[in-house]
């Protein structure tokens, strides 16, 4: 089961996700703050899964990705415009409405027929193999039924639980004096874990069917989702009889108020709506884009909220220097959740100023000492959205935001047009030094198993790890430092350790890019640049030329503007990598780190099998058998980079009417141009 904190590093580390610089380093305060509860309430706190040790790993033929969220009416309006334009639809296309589970995500694949596996969502790509667990639960179809039965298939759906039959299971819990569950998905998602595949058995666990992953072909003449849950039915799954395919955005938004006011009454728990594009053929031609679907989008209900009084604001200093305010709360139960501390953003967000200047709160500003309204943005980060004006002390005093560090004493600063004051102390902060290097060894990085937080925290206060590659020397000096002689350690634990950093002289590319802590370089960046280069060497060499091309006036160089083209990279994401490379202490200690590694692997290619795998393709003029976007997508998802501009590095350029200057350019470096015909002939459609 994951954690709460482990939710926030998931977030603060996809940079893909649709957060400001500011909100990042609030998430990443967050989760620090998180971590506290994590550690004093266990059972209480976990909400998920990622993959464990006590299970085989099980990678995902087809990922199993993240929905985007919609919290208003006019986010599921925005939504479906966006599909008919990507699509150029006149009308709106079919959508199913089914209703958002709060359970634990499941595969389950059958090959003729017969179960053979199942296995948790885990990380989304990774799951863990959990079949001798599924086998007890009544509602999971060992032999599929039906005529029309695919050679393989893997079919996805929820593990939940009943609410009657949490109150039960939590009765009996506390009668046999043992730790009781938070929830009925913390209960769920623990009790299909389990080692002993007996205790799962005497839990009673549900599954709802809702999707699928690999098909070996649809098994009904007309490709839909609604068609596709009548099979699931058909085929032996339960389910879900609130699904309702809607034929217009106000049947869709109807479907969510009805489902709503049923929500106390379901007997099962739900979070929100799921609305999915009917037409499978349309769902194929929208694709993805990051970690979720186009066709797809979760339609959450409001935050719960409670009311607490405010005793303090603290300041959390980040890894990239950031001051980011948090305040310390009266502990408050908001959806089942304790929640001690919850973001205030930034200094403008105390003040009742909002990110455009203007007032939130109608200008009400939070201080030490108020009795607040708490809700979980999403259900997951705790916030303040209101003062109870009433209720506020006398003494109660505006608060001032500190202008130096509360963390080294440096001077802070605030540059202009950002909303978030920063630690000028970057070498000698040990805030900004220490989150640097739990980031180096956090589980999307080298995850090194032993060395965790409190480790790291423990090696830099004694002063023997100051930087990455002081972790790979701590064997040979540990005659001097005498590691086993430590609290809580010995021979063998260290021996474990040592072993532990070994294994990590092989790392896989993306993890090193992600591991230096660039900033906006997160998990999903990290992959993009890794995919791009190649090769560590490659991508040295790369970032290197960029930055010593780097002037005040700029960077034309063809080593930036080629990082500037990648997809999802942009402008900001290439300043940033350039100016961490620009920087000579950088260097140095990225060199120390690589001299103590074995092997950097090379990046992992998505598609390798397909004519334009591996091809740079730049899209241009105006396309007729297809948008842009559906051109950037299908190329994509056949392993090619798709470039904003031409180069000689450039494989294909797909030219439509009115094409302009980049044909002319592919023209004179004697790049191939192709027609809109010639390149779906090309890609074989």
């Amino acid at each position: 089961m994951q954690k709460f904190s482990e939710i926030l590093d998931s977030q603060y580390d996809d940079l893909t996700s649709p957060y400001s610089d500011d909100q990042y380093d609030v998430i990443r305060a967050i989760r620090d703050l998180f971590r506290v509860i994590d550690k004093s309430l266990p059972e209480y706190t976990k909400v998920g899964s990622k993959p464990s040790s006590a299970f085989a790993k099980v990678q995902h033929v087809a990922p199993m990705l993240s929905l985007g969220n919609a919290f208003a009416d006019e986010d599921v309006i925005e939504f479906v415009e966006r599909v008919q334009r990507f699509l150029k639809l006149d009308d709106v296309p079919a959508i199913v409405a089914e209703p958002k589970i709060d359970g634990l995500s499941l595969s389950l694949r059958y090959e003729h027929g017969e179960l053979v596996r199942a296995a948790t969502r885990g990380d989304g790509f990774t799951g863990e193999d959990v079949t001798a667990n599924v086998l007890t639960i009544a509602d999971v179809p060992k032999t599929l039924k039906g005529k029309h039965i695919p050679a393989a298939c893997e079919l996805r759906g929820e593990v939940y639980m009943l609410k009657q039959d949490f109150l039960a299971l939590n009765k009996r819990q506390e009668e046999m004096g043992e730790t009781v569950f938070a929830n009925p998905r913390n209960s769920a998602a623990g009790s299909l874990r389990q080692k002993d595949v007996a205790v799962t058995a005497s839990r009673p666990l549900k599954f709802f069917a809702y999707a699928w992953g690999e098909m070996s072909d649809y098994p009904m003449e007309e490709p839909t989702q609604h068609k596709m849950l009548q099979w699931l039915d058909h085929a032996g799954f339960v389910v879900n009889p609130e699904i309702t395919l809607c034929h217009s955005v106000d049947d869709a938004l109807a479907f969510y108020r009805r489902i709503g006011e049923k929500r106390a009454s379901l007997p099962y728990d739900i979070d929100g709506v799921v609305y999915k594009v009917d037409r499978l053929d349309y769902q194929e031609r929208l694709g993805f884009v990051s970690r979720s679907p186009r066709w797809a989008i979760a339609h959450k209900f409001a935050a719960e909220q409670a009311t607490t009084v405010l005793e303090k604001i603290d300041i959390q200093v980040g890894r990239t220097g950031a001051m980011t305010p948090v305040a310390r709360l009266q502990p408050v139960t908001v959806g089942g959740v304790v929640v001690q501390n919850a973001t205030l953003h930034n200094e403008d967000y105390i003040k009742g100023i909002g990110n455009d200047g203007e007032p939130i709160r109608d200008g009400v500003d939070i201080r030490e000492g108020d009795t607040v309204v708490v809700q979980r943005a999403g259900d997951v980060i705790p916030q303040i959205v209101s003062v109870v004006m009433e209720k506020r002390p006398e003494s109660a005093e505006p608060y001032h935001f500190p202008h130096k560090c509360p963390v080294c004493g440096s001077h802070a600063v605030r540059e202009e047009g950002e909303a978030v004051w920063r630690c000028t102390g970057a070498l000698i902060c040990p805030a900004q030094a220490v989150e640097r290097l739990k980031h180096f060894v956090s589980r999307l990085a080298f995850d090194i198993d032993g060395l965790g937080e409190k480790q790291i925290e423990l090696f830099h206060e004694r002063g023997w790890v100051q930087e990455p590659a002081d972790i790979f020397t701590l064997k040979a000096r540990n005659a001097e430092l005498k590691l086993e002689q430590l609290e809580g350690y010995g021979e063998t634990s260290v021996r474990n350790l040592f072993a532990a950093i070994d294994a990590r002289r092989t790392i896989e590319l993306h993890r090193l890019i992600f591991a230096l802590g660039i900033r906006h370089v997160g998990e999903g960046n990290a992959k993009l640049l890794a995919r791009h280069y190649g090769t560590l060497d490659a991508f040295l060499s790369a970032m290197r030329a960029a930055a010593d091309a780097q002037t005040e006036e700029g960077n034309t160089s063809e080593a930036y503007q080629d990082l500037d083209n990648i997809a999802g990279i942009g402008d900001v994401v290439a300043e940033a990598v350039v100016e961490f490379f620009a920087e000579e202490r950088n260097i140095k200690a990225l060199d120390a780190l690589l001299a103590e590694l074995t092997e950097v692997l090379p990046a992992e290619q998505a598609r390798r099998d397909t004519a334009v795998a591996g091809k740079t393709v730049v899209f241009t003029g105006s396309l007729s058998k297809f948008t842009r976007d559906e051109a950037k997508a299908a190329a994509e998802r056949l392993g090619a980079k798709v470039a904003g501009s031409v180069s000689k590095k450039t494989d294909y350029v797909v030219a439509g009417e009115d094409a302009g200057s980049k044909l002319t350019k592919a023209k004179d470096l004697g790049v191939t141009v192709l027609t809109e015909d010639e390149w779906l002939a090309l890609i074989g459609n």
